[in-house]
């Protein structure tokens, strides 16, 4: 079960209460160690969390360099706690436009969480789905690759070891579009829109997309698994 969450609306939740945007953000980074730990509770394999779109170098630099500065304090505060939880927290995404500082908490996140052997998190940090399709385009060997081959080039090109399509994605804040997250992965993937944004986003919240999910008839192209149609001769 690999679930991914578009984690959106920390700007807007903090401008409605007249307070900065980074406030907001702040706001946003608490509520990921609370979904996180819901997760770990439930029976989720990959938790992959769209935490700095590659479009987002975009913002102003004041709050690019406030969210470097919180993904990095988050990676530092999370890393233990996810030791003690069984979490295995990786980073996918491009690393050579982030600082070395932030490149070697990184990679120090990784080295100490690589035992674990529970929930696979995963926070996608510069990313963007169409640059890694590109990417992995340019790994493939021979005209004939086979759809397998390609995603473990895609995989290769969003640096993980992980490959699996996304089977839930939920989508907060009350916009309705993917934004560049998981394009391949999300081809059959359940989507669930909320409209509240990120920083009111709770377990609740979150139970109630699982909810959802569960209720959702997937086919696949095929007929419905639970109410096929007769197709006897009479028919």
């Amino acid at each position: 079960m690999h679930v991914a969450i578009i984690m959106d609306g920390n700007g807007r939740w903090a401008q409605r209460r007249g307070l900065a945007r980074s406030a907001g953000h702040r706001a946003g980074a608490r509520v990921v160690r609370k979904i996180v730990e819901a997760a770990a509770r439930t029976s989720l394999d990959v938790l992959t969390l769209y935490a700095f779109s590659a479009d987002n170098w975009s913002r102003p630099t004041q709050e690019v360099a406030t969210l470097m500065r919180l993904l990095k304090r988050h990676l530092v505060a999370e890393a233990a706690r996810c030791v003690q939880n069984g979490v295995r927290l990786t980073v996918i995404g491009r690393r050579d436009r982030l600082s070395a500082d932030l490149v070697r908490t990184i990679e120090s996140t990784e080295r100490l969480t690589a035992g674990c052997d529970g929930l696979q998190l995963r926070l996608a940090i510069d990313y963007s789905a169409r640059e890694s399709i590109t990417r992995a385009a340019a790994l493939v060997q021979g005209a004939d690759c086979t759809q397998r081959e390609f995603e473990r080039c895609l995989a290769d090109a969003v640096n993980s070891d992980v490959d699996a399509p996304v089977d839930l994605l939920i989508r907060t804040g009350g916009e309705r579009r993917l934004s560049d997250f998981m394009l391949w992965e999300c081809a059959y993937a359940e989507l669930v829109f909320v409209d509240a944004y990120w920083p009111d986003f709770d377990e609740a919240a979150f139970d109630a997309a699982l909810r959802e999910f569960a209720t959702r008839d997937r086919r696949f192209g095929g007929l419905s698994r639970v109410a096929q149609p007769s197709l006897s001769r009479a028919d």
